[in-house]
């Protein structure tokens, strides 16, 4: 018997998805062998005690039968009323639908918009996801470069010539996982290409609390890009909510109920005492967001000393988000090359760039996901194992 077309194809051509790091990781820990895994952006501090008391109340009060299936009318009047004021737009509880976590946001709105066989496009470097669920949508994945000699920011050309085909363009800033924001001039380009071409622009926006610099502009705010834009957010990254899988898209109101219609076929809904959490987590959770946007800042500054004066191993220094990327290619290893020699030979695991795109390629992403003392050590080492690789080479070569 054979699996549908569409479960066989998501993965593409390569049948890989990318995660193969993480999951030797993985195997080798449950083994018994110490790793230090730098693979997933999962938090390695628990969630607040507050929030878990808010789910643990609710469930006790009975609150664990069938909810609206997009979401309590609370919850997405909370979300609505975050978006708003974030963006400047007015925002009602019609415009969200509430997720199964931001993956399902992704997939959802891929759902609503795209019929198969229609192009969508997305900018490469990416989240290691966004080809199969575009897949899995019954549409075309089609990445625009992004290379690190423009510091990440897309090939406008090669999106303007890509843009009468498409249906669609998927953004994520700050970027999983280069950690690069769209400036005003970035996403002024993007803007003006979705106008031009008349594309639905869909901005991964998970990361927006952790903005380093300031350069983070929803693209729900930019001039009339209301009605064409939709933003996927969540819980997971900004109150350390992983697990919750509290998810959420916010657009046009016919897009919402498609995506409520989608809900009711599939998930049919997050439970209730789970809603309520995401509730005390957005109305009173600020001091929680504020304190892991701060971690996360302080790690991103870590790994920033750490290889400041190396030519061998450099980083990007990430805007935002909880990864650092880190340019490998002067070893003379591919980044999948290097994240296995690192893992077997120093127990430490990244992700190869190669995970997240071409334009990654020869590069691996850390995440910044132990605690401080931890991190440090093994950035240390990996510098230390990236410039005796570079040695190795020049003895080969000399």
């Amino acid at each position: 018997m054979k699996l549908s077309n569409r479960i066989l194809g998501i993965n593409g051509p390569a049948g890989s998805d990318g995660w193969e790091v993480y999951y030797r990781a993985r195997e080798m820990k449950a083994a018994g062998q110490k790793v230090i895994n730098l693979t997933v952006g999962d938090h390695d501090a628990p969630t607040d005690p507050a929030i878990i008391a808010a789910l643990a109340e609710s469930a006790a009060a009975g609150h664990t039968r069938y909810t609206a299936v997009n979401g309590t009318l609370e919850l997405r009047s909370a979300i609505a009323a975050r978006v708003q004021e974030r963006t400047g737009i007015a925002t009602t509880a019609e415009n969200v639908a509430v997720t199964n976590g931001g993956q399902a946001a992704l997939f959802s709105a891929l759902m609503a918009l795209c019929d198969t066989g229609n192009t969508a496009l997305f900018i490469d470097p990416y989240y290691a996801t966004y080809p199969g669920t575009i897949r899995a949508a019954g549409a075309i994945p089609h990445a625009i470069a992004a290379r690190p000699e423009d510091g990440f920011q897309p090939d406008f050309d090669a999106l303007e010539t890509a843009a009468p085909q498409a249906k669609l363009l998927l953004i994520n800033a700050p970027n999983n996982p280069t950690g690069v924001a769209y400036g005003p001039e970035t996403l002024g380009r993007i803007v003006e290409i979705c106008k031009k071409h008349d594309l639905w622009l869909i901005s991964d926006e998970v990361y927006d609390t952790l903005d380093w610099r300031g350069n983070f502009k929803s693209a729900r705010a930019m001039p009339d890009m209301a009605e064409r834009t939709i933003t996927l957010g969540s819980l997971s990254k900004s109150h350390v909510m992983t697990g919750f899988r509290l998810g959420w898209m916010v657009g046009p109101e016919p897009v919402a109920t498609g995506v409520m219609n989608l809900t009711t076929n599939t998930t049919y809904g997050l439970a209730a005492f789970v809603q309520q959490a995401g509730l005390y987590a957005i109305t009173k959770g600020s001091d929680i967001q504020a304190a892991n946007a701060a971690r996360y800042r302080a790690r991103a500054e870590l790994a920033v000393r750490a290889f400041e004066g190396s030519n061998i191993i450099t980083l990007t220094p990430p805007d935002g988000g909880m990864f650092a990327m880190l340019d490998a290619r002067a070893t003379g290893l591919s980044g999948q090359e290097f994240a296995h020699r690192l893992l077997d030979e120093t127990g430490i695991a990244v992700m190869p760039g190669e995970s997240f795109g071409q334009s990654a390629a020869g590069h691996v992403r850390v995440a910044l996901t132990v605690a401080n003392d931890e991190l440090a050590d093994a950035l240390q080492r990996l510098r230390a194992f990236g410039e005796a690789l570079a040695q190795e080479k020049g003895r080969k070569h000399g």
